[in-house]
């Protein structure tokens, strides 16, 4: 999350709240079209976008398309328990877990179905009598904690999903590896790698999460292994030149066999290499581009039922 720039002194940066560049967008899962207008009629003048849906699964569905700042869940949803929805959403891996939730009541609460609301993961519990007054006070504080939770996370250098590097992370280790090569004149290597499903396009989070372990076994500790896109692994190598990289994509294979096993998941490899980065400094950055360009034309010309398919930058060229 971006947030706008300004001079402060220590004084306001204590005390005034960062500025918004967008408004927060607002999830309102309710069937009472009434109950809905309602909350509307309070967020929108203070700056919410309103997105709505009428039933559990449609509140799943777009919490995770949409990524909302905020969450409303009625109790009384006409498919799901409105309890179940808010534990479902709160498990879901897409949705941040600093997002807040908001259950409500089309009739009045009481200290039961407020703990229940609470023990179901929600923030708080809100009746059909609402303060126009205080809920904006209290929302603004709880979507600021949120998207600074996101800020801070955004900024991190670890992928949740697997515990490597994120794009961050990667970049800042890219450049201190690349720096070390071109001291020492030593080789560089930059792999990019995607695991392919024989009847879906894209692999599934489990094997993303299987893949991702078999690179932590199979990488070294010099190596930096990170995160270029869902699905996408990427490695520089320090001290390894292309047959080096080679050797890599063969360990992979292996070790993809014994944690696949009969599962029908190939990889497809694409590096790129110099043998003295001295020579040759280009930024690393470039040769993860490179390295990319190669990866998708091995998947492009990937031989079913082959484990591994590898390409090299300069074959991609032909």
């Amino acid at each position: 999350m971006q947030y706008l720039s300004r001079p402060l002194n220590l004084t306001q940066s204590m005390t005034a709240p960062r500025p918004r560049v967008r408004p927060p967008l607002t999830l309102i899962a309710n069937s009472q079209e009434w109950h809905s207008r309602s909350l509307e009629s309070i967020l929108g003048p203070h700056g919410y976008a309103v997105l709505r849906a009428y039933t559990g699964k449609q509140a799943i569905e777009r919490a995770v398309e949409s990524r909302p700042d905020l969450i409303f869940v009625d109790t009384d949803l006409p498919d799901r328990d409105g309890f179940d929805v808010v534990r479902e959403l709160r498990e879901n891996p897409h949705i941040s877990p600093s997002t807040p939730i908001i259950m409500t009541s089309p009739g009045h609460t009481s200290r039961q179905r407020r703990l229940d609301a609470l023990r179901a993961g929600a923030w708080d519990y809100i009746g059909a009598v609402i303060d126009g007054e205080e809920l904006p006070l209290r929302l603004d504080t709880m979507v600021r904690a949120k998207m600074e939770s996101d800020r801070v996370r955004e900024e991190g250098l670890l992928d949740e999903l697997t515990g490597l590097y994120n794009m961050r992370g990667l970049a800042r280790r890219a450049r201190e590896l690349g720096s070390q090569a071109f001291r020492h004149k030593e080789p560089l290597a930059c792999i990019v790698l995607t695991p392919m499903m024989a009847n879906s396009p894209d692999a599934t989070e489990q094997i993303i999460e299987e893949l991702a372990g078999v690179l932590r076994a199979t990488g070294r500790s010099s190596d930096v292994i990170g995160t270029l896109g869902p699905g996408e692994f990427a490695i520089i190598a320090g001290g390894t030149d292309s047959v080096g990289a080679e050797r890599f994509a063969e360990r992979l294979a292996e070790a993809a066999g014994r944690i696949f096993g009969s599962k029908d998941v190939n990889v497809a490899v694409g590096y790129d290499a110099v043998q003295n980065y001295s020579e040759a400094p280009i930024d690393p950055s470039d040769m993860l581009s490179r390295a990319t360009t190669a990866m998708r034309r091995s998947r492009a010309d990937a031989v079913p039922g082959r484990r591994l398919s590898v390409s090299r930058f300069e074959a991609a060229l032909n």
